[in-house]
């Protein structure tokens, strides 16, 4: 048997370098997986008299080491050990031989592997294993049954480790590369003993021997998993030791069955999980024994176990063969050729975590294999058309973290081409859409032929030339359907293809494959115009979208496109929009781009045509709802109309207004009113200009022009506002002329008509009554003839015709109410009189209005001359109506003059206590002495002059003369402040 072992590269023991080649892949359950190690040919030898090329060239997942050879000197034995890397830079092999010889090969030169060293250690020891100690500097060596020493060179002899004989099995701890000691547990007999190692000065190391379990008889192979799990296997079963525990610290994990075979321990994941082989099936536990993850089931019993990440490698009956870690399905075979008797032996280097190489040996020969890179398996299955596989192999590599992210767009984009040019579109932007890292430019070969406007943006990115360069739609599915036919031809001769049997079996046709291209890339291109994109390539995108949309003729897209914030460039897209009858489109693309009067104009073309036959109506306006009911659909002149309307409204250009006004007018003078009201532009239309603009027929927009301008816009011309009146009193004129000549009408219609008659008087009225700036004069003469009394009420009143205006209210309206009101208005009671005269006397014929004149008598009575009202009375009124207000209104009389007269001498008594208590205050007398001083200036008044306040504040003259009278000096204004002193009226 041969023990192959590679140096761990995370302890400076630096990988082997080789170069890769993929070839088929192996079958699991009837599905090809990818390869993950693959031989590199031809197949060179590490052994003497064993021929090149031994190893077959044909699929493989290991790849040899180098294509050169290094011969063995001549007469050594054959390989029985493993093979190991010592501290250097440059990549080296131990390997031991069943003659007791340990060799060292460099392969510094992957072409031309150097034989460096030979140390012999005993011509009946073969070696078992070889075990690199990095953090001691040593190489330990098991051969036959005794533990050996030797440096990482083999410069010096091996010695021998302790006195230990019959060692059955070794296993090191896991390296710390932060120490300088190392720990190796030993299956003697039956006891478990731990070596602790430790490097001390002058290369000197220090040994300390423990013993953690007794009485395990038949260890035959060990494995030392995390700080102090030790698993153990016999010819019974598997079990866990601690090495810090002590004796005794034993947990039997499970039994194996009588035809399980030797025991099998081979750490994973970097030390943290082991696998325990039962049979052919591998068991992976965790440092405590408890199982987790998948279960490996292997075609055979291994020989031997090794993990290169994310794989294991395992060798039995003369073949090799791949799992992968993650869920233990089997990848790939590699058989060995092999000459005499033996098993295969295959280790990797270090603990299989981050490792790379593979190496396997027979009896005679050596063979070095390295893992074959994410990017090769997938670019060699890309090259042979398997597609799902590469699918498959890239999801797993993402999985398991293998591959950065930049790659799996890199691949995405690579996938998308190919099944592009194999007319597979939905599949091709499907992964387009997947890879970050591609330009909408790399489509645009695809839709516009070079050169063109975005020739320049398109990237020139290397592929792996496994697709041939973007070209015109049609070109590709030509020669897509030329492949498809040659297909076909060798597929009837009996030769096997790559070709999508789909199509094989169901040719598609080139029109089905251009649509179904184009609606692809629109799909891709829709997507991509929510990236972050260069104002020339938001160009591009939005462009080329539009003429995809017009090859498919979607017309809805096309006009959803134009309408809203887009990109497009106007000189690419007009003529081939005008060309192909797309007005409307060409007309929303003009209004986005700010282009209002190409886009008014077109729209005015198609509202003519429209109107004359020419083109049917579409039923919807862009992005509006398509379920509306058919009372709800406008015409294609409205809606022409309306898009107009739309520019109009936020363009300031009053020329470009004022040209296409009249059309949109025509059709609907709602928004003809809209557009010249509009608060959306920024400054507003010249008045003047409008309204001489206007067409005199169309008295709606005029009145509502009107109103906007002194309503909302506060115009003060009393030449817009009298033009308003006059308006209004046309209107409410011609609608009372219609009313009144309704007879053929239903009731519906005739509540219609009155309330659209009520509405427009109550707007009129309110306008003559709130202005003040039109010439009521004018606005008279228009309804000087019509029954419209209100509105001669409020005229005639800003006439100040009072007189008038009683005679419309209470003779014509017979609104006693809105008479009184005016009245009090007036403010004066010679109007209530008149009020009076003319519902006693309202001649033309007409009866005295008793009932209005008792109820104004009622109302007002006690503010009226009792002789001017009984003066007014006419004796042809009843007594009866009267004579209760006549004699409240003479008692109220009474009353006022008697509370009148009350007043007057409750007055006079008022102004007589006034006199007599100021009378008091002047005659009162005051006493001064020669220490009297003055209030304000401190001086002695002696025999000056001083003043009295009444307040009793004495000052000086001189003082009282220059702060007054109103202020005393004791800071008292008497204007504001009064003094009340008791009076006999007060007092009584």
């Amino acid at each position: 048997s041969i023990g192959v072992a590679v140096a761990p590269t995370s302890l400076s023991f630096l990988p082997v370098v080789f170069h890769l080649r993929l070839h088929s892949s192996s079958a699991v359950n009837g599905a090809p997986l990818p390869q993950t190690l693959a031989p590199h040919p031809p197949a060179r030898r590490i052994g003497h008299g064993i021929p090149a090329g031994a190893l077959p060239r044909g699929p493989g997942a290991l790849r040899d080491a180098g294509p050169g050879g290094a011969g063995l000197p001549p007469g050594l034995d054959a390989p029985h050990g493993p093979l190991r890397r010592p501290l250097r830079a440059e990549p080296l092999l131990y390997l031991g031989t069943g003659g007791g010889k340990l060799l060292l090969f460099s392969l510094a030169t992957p072409s031309s592997p150097e034989f460096l060293r030979l140390l012999p250690i005993g011509a009946t020891r073969p070696v078992s294993a070889i075990l690199p100690l990095p953090s001691v500097a040593r190489v330990l060596v098991l051969a036959d049954g005794m533990l050996l020493l030797a440096d990482p060179l083999l410069a010096r002899p091996v010695r021998r480790l302790g006195s230990l004989r019959g060692v059955a099995a070794v296993a090191a701890s896991p390296p710390a590369s932060s120490q300088s000691s190392c720990s190796l547990a030993v299956a003697v007999g039956k006891r478990l003993l731990v070596l602790d190692l430790a490097l001390r000065e002058a290369d000197e190391l220090e040994v300390q021997t423990r013993e953690i379990a007794a009485g395990v008889e038949g260890i035959s192979a060990l494995a030392w998993v995390g700080e102090d799990s030790v698993f153990a296997g016999t010819a019974s079963g598997y079990s866990l030791f601690s090495s810090s525990g002590g004796a005794g610290q034993r947990t039997d994990i499970f039994t194996l069955p009588e035809s399980a075979g030797a025991p099998r321990i081979r750490p994973l994941s970097g030390g943290q999980e082991v696998m325990l082989l039962v049979d052919n099936v591998g068991v992976v536990v965790d440092q405590s024994g408890q199982p987790v993850g998948s279960s490996f089931v292997f075609n055979s019993r291994p020989d031997c176990i090794v993990e290169v990440f994310p794989y294991v490698v395992v060798a039995a009956e003369s073949k090799v063969d791949v799992y992968r870690r993650r869920n233990g399905v089997h990848l790939q075979t590699v058989p060995i050729a092999r000459r005499g008797t033996g098993v295969l032996t295959v280790a990797s280097d270090g603990d299989g975590s981050g490792g790379e190489v593979v190496v396997v040996a027979t009896a005679y020969k050596v063979f070095c294999y390295r893992k074959v890179s994410a990017v090769e398996q997938i670019k060699a299955l890309l090259r042979i058309k398997s597609y799902t596989e590469a699918i498959s192999l890239l999801e797993e590599f993402e999985s398991d973290g293998e591959i950065s992210n930049d790659m799996i767009s890199f691949v995405h984009a690579q996938l998308g081409f190919l099944l592009f040019f194999d007319l597979r579109f939905e599949d091709a932007v499907n992964h387009f859409l997947l890879s970050e890292t591609m330009q909408p430019a790399e489509i645009f070969p695809f839709i516009m032929r070079d050169p063109n406007r975005w020739s320049d943006l398109v990237p020139r990115k290397r592929y792996w030339g496994l697709h041939p360069p973007p070209k015109p739609l049609e070109e590709v599915i030509d020669d897509g359907l030329v492949t498809l036919q040659r297909a076909l031809f060798l597929k009837k001769a009996g030769v096997d293809t790559v070709v999508d049997e789909d199509f094989l079996s169901n040719p598609p046709t080139r029109a089905d494959l251009l649509e179904l291209a184009i609606r692809n890339i629109i799909r891709y291109l829709c997507v991509s115009r929510e990236k972050s994109l260069s104002p020339a390539e938001m160009e591009g995108v939005d462009t080329l979208l539009m003429y995809l949309y017009r090859a498919l003729d979607l017309v809805d897209d096309m006009e959803k496109l134009a309408s809203s914030q887009n990109s497009c460039v106007v000189d690419e897209l007009e003529s081939l929009l005008d060309n192909s009858g797309h007005l409307r489109t060409l007309a929303f693309l003009y209004g986005s781009k700010g282009m209002c009067s190409q886009a008014v104009a077109i729209w005015r073309i198609l509202a003519r045509n429209y109107s004359t036959g020419l083109w049917k109506d579409r039923p919807n306006l862009p992005g509006t709802d398509s379920q509306e009911t058919s009372a709800d659909k406008k015409s294609g002149e409205e809606i022409a109309a309306i898009e107009a309307s739309k520019i109009l409204q936020a363009t300031s250009d009053q020329d470009l207004v004022l040209e296409h006004l009249g059309w949109v007018a025509d059709i609907d003078q709602d928004l003809a009113t809209a557009i010249l009201t509009s608060e959306m532009r920024e400054k507003q239309l010249s008045s003047e200009k409008v309204i001489a603009a206007l067409d005199s027929e169309k008295v709606g927009i005029h009145q509502r022009y009107l109103q906007w301008l002194i309503e909302d816009q506060g115009c003060e011309d009393p030449h817009y506002h009298t033009s308003y009146a006059l308006l209004l009193s046309k209107s409410a004129m011609e609608a009372f002329h219609m009313e009144s000549n309704s007879g053929e009408k239903n009731d519906k219609e005739i509540d219609s008509d009155i309330q659209f008659i009520y509405s427009l008087r109550e707007r009129l009225q309110l306008f003559l009554q709130a202005s003040d700036l039109y010439d009521p004069e004018d606005v008279l003469d228009v309804i000087a003839e019509s029954e419209l009394w209100l509105e001669k009420a409020i005229l005639y009143r800003k006439m100040g015709q009072e007189n008038i205006v009683l005679q419309i209210l209470a003779l014509k309206l017979e609104d006693s109410e809105a008479a009184e009101q005016y009245c009090a208005e007036i403010g004066r009671d010679d109007a209530y009189i008149q009020l009076l005269d003319l519902y006693l006397d309202p001649k033309n014929g007409r009866e005295p209005m008793f009932t209005a004149a008792v109820r104004l008598l009622h109302n007002h009575g006690k503010s009226l001359d009792p002789i001017q009202v009984l003066e007014r009375l006419s004796s042809d009124m009843p007594l009866q109506l009267a004579s209760d207000t006549i004699l409240r209104m003479l008692r109220a009389r009474v009353h006022h003059h008697r509370q009148g007269q009350i007043v007057h001498n409750l007055s006079r008594a008022t102004n007589v206590d006034a006199r007599l208590t100021r009378l008091e205050e002047r005659s009162r007398h005051v006493q001064l002495t020669d220490e009297s001083i003055c209030d304000s200036c401190r001086a002695r008044l002696g025999t000056k002059l001083f003043v009295m306040y009444p307040d009793d504040s004495v000052v000086c003259y001189r003082c009282y003369r220059n702060q007054g009278d109103s202020v005393s000096a004791r800071g008292r204004n008497f204007r504001k402040d009064a003094i009340f002193k008791q009076s006999w009226l007060v007092s009584r």
